[in-house]
């Protein structure tokens, strides 16, 4: 039997029919923390807002309905293009919060397991090696900017979207005219960036960069330390036989 889509919005969240318990508290928690007027990324709090974000969620012992709900966000993508969508998947809470390394580790199963899923053909134009440059997490046939938030951070707070687990995605078709090469997308990251290190306290993550930057690698700034220490080592997703 096919696994049922998830793909939820605001108003079938508080809903709540069919949905387990914690889902509505994560969900007050993330609205909470997006909606603070003073929340860096305008994009996330202008999506909230104009109801043009997506939620799904999985429990520990079962994530089967995950990549059928990546589908149909990237068909309800094609729909409208121009819309800056974002998929934000809420992982069932720990009984007790644990080390931001056991998150960084449940963040890079989820993407291997969505991978290792995918019946699409990886797309032509982004290599297959994360040491590349230009690497980039795709499925069903898309680039797909991914990143983790969690409790576990206690400085960046910024990732902090409550006491879950919660992977955003984030189409690259999206960044359309935002590109870092670009004045626009140079200039918005930067008033972003602004804003997330008075919120943070920190000075920004060192390997936050822009997408194409020859000196990147894209798969850092999924899931940065809660510091200023450069990420270090092998990037733990391997692209499939």
């Amino acid at each position: 039997m096919q696994p049922t889509s998830y793909l939820l919005d605001n108003n079938s969240i508080m809903k709540g029919q069919n949905l387990p318990s914690w889902l509505s508290d994560e969900f007050m928690t993330f609205v909470n923390v997006v909606s603070d007027p003073t929340f860096p990324c305008y994009f996330g709090m202008t999506g909230l807002k104009k109801n043009e974000l997506r939620y799904s969620f999985i429990t520990h012992d079962d994530w089967s309905t995950l990549p059928v709900t990546m589908l149909a966000f990237l068909e309800l993508m094609k729909e409208r293009p121009l819309v800056r969508r974002g998929l934000f998947v809420f992982v069932e809470p720990e009984k007790e919060e644990k080390t931001l390394e056991y998150y960084r580790n449940y963040f890079w199963n989820i993407l291997q397991y969505l991978h290792e899923a995918d019946e699409h053909p990886w797309p032509a134009h982004i290599p297959k090696n994360p040491e590349h440059y230009l690497w980039e997490f795709s499925f069903g046939g898309e680039p797909i900017f991914a990143f983790g938030n969690t409790s576990a951070y206690k400085q960046r707070k910024t990732r902090d979207l409550g006491n879950c687990l919660v992977i955003g995605f984030q189409p690259r078709m999206i960044f359309e005219g935002l590109e870092g090469n670009m004045p626009k997308g140079a200039y918005s990251r930067q008033m972003v960036r602004e804003r997330v290190e008075k919120w943070d306290g920190l000075p920004k993550h060192p390997n936050i960069s822009h997408y194409g930057d020859p000196e990147h690698r894209e798969w850092k700034q999924y899931f940065i330390g809660d510091d200023i220490k450069p990420i270090m080592g092998q990037c733990p997703f391997h692209h499939k036989k």
